[in-house]
């Protein structure tokens, strides 16, 4: 089954004239991504690899009623309102792959999609990734190889090396999914990990955090609650980052003496989480926690 996307996501491209667009696009087509339309406002009736753009979502919508998913290639400016556009028009799963959203935009438009049972993934995030089956994002498809552990990420980066890893030691996985590394994101960890939780298909679950936060405490809190039963290690980037100091994502500063590395590694060992120290040590990890 995997999570949010599959062999039936039929996929919506906004901005797909753009260059950013148009490059992925490609990269998700030779991957086998089902994309039925793209979106850009005044390049309706143009098309990109044979995909018709449309001028609307809803006009795409109206064209491809199977299409279920968009990814959002859009400035940052305009990003919100391709995501309200996106909404109002049906699509039940955007990911928004736009960094540089403003705070209090995304806060309105990630709530507005919650009202509405959407499920947003991002801003500022790779994607998501089903191998086999799916890409609606711009990791490197590649490095990704099929099976039973899941992935819930919050730096595209980390993502890449340690699915790259795990394909290295023959460790396939079921979804990878990139969250983003904002303030104010669409899905959150705890709701990715709950994702994974229901799913038949994952067996175990990689959990790669960052400082700031308090996400990866929250999941601790959810697997001692017996929320979370599925075997799972991680990795928490920021271990050597100073407190007060941005490092990397919007949402990685240490405030306050909270969000610091050392207190979610603390949280997670605490509720028999095996952490890595560095992101080679996941496979082991994994193989570990699979033999039990």
């Amino acid at each position: 089954m995997a999570i949010i996307v599959d062999e039936n996501t039929k996929l919506i491209v906004q901005g797909i004239t753009g260059k950013e667009g148009r490059f992925h696009t490609k990269l998700m087509l030779d991957y086998g991504t089902k994309i039925v339309a793209g979106v850009t406002p005044g390049k309706g009736g143009t098309d990109v690899f044979g995909i018709p753009v449309y001028d609307s979502v809803e006009e795409a919508k109206n064209a491809h009623p199977e299409a279920n998913t968009s990814i959002i290639f859009v400035p940052a400016r305009f990003a919100a309102d391709a995501v309200y556009e996106a909404i109002d028009a049906g699509i039940k799963t955007i990911v928004v792959i736009t960094e540089h959203i403003p705070v209090h935009d995304a806060m309105k438009f990630v709530n507005y999609g919650k009202s509405k049972g959407v499920t947003i993934i991002g801003p500022n995030c790779p994607g998501v990734i089903t191998p086999g089956k799916a890409k609606v994002g711009i990791m490197p498809g590649h490095i990704f190889t099929p099976g039973h552990v899941g992935i819930v990420s919050r730096s595209g980066t980390l993502t890449y090396e340690i699915a790259y890893a795990m394909t290295k030691a023959g460790i396939g996985q079921s979804t990878a999914v990139g969250i983003g590394g904002d303030p104010v994101i669409g899905t959150s960890f705890i709701e990715a990990l709950q994702m994974f939780e229901e799913d038949p298909e994952t067996e175990a679950i990689v959990m790669v955090g960052e400082i700031g936060g308090d996400m990866e405490e929250r999941a601790a809190k959810m697997i001692e609650e017996g929320k979370i039963t599925k075997p799972a290690v991680a990795f928490i980037a920021g271990r050597t980052a100073p407190p007060g100091k941005r490092m990397g994502h919007a949402g990685a500063i240490i405030m306050m003496g909270t969000g610091t590395a050392e207190g979610k590694i603390k949280a997670l060992e605490s509720v028999g989480v095996k952490v890595a120290k560095t992101p080679m040590e996941i496979p082991d990890l994994l193989k570990q926690v699979l033999k039990k």
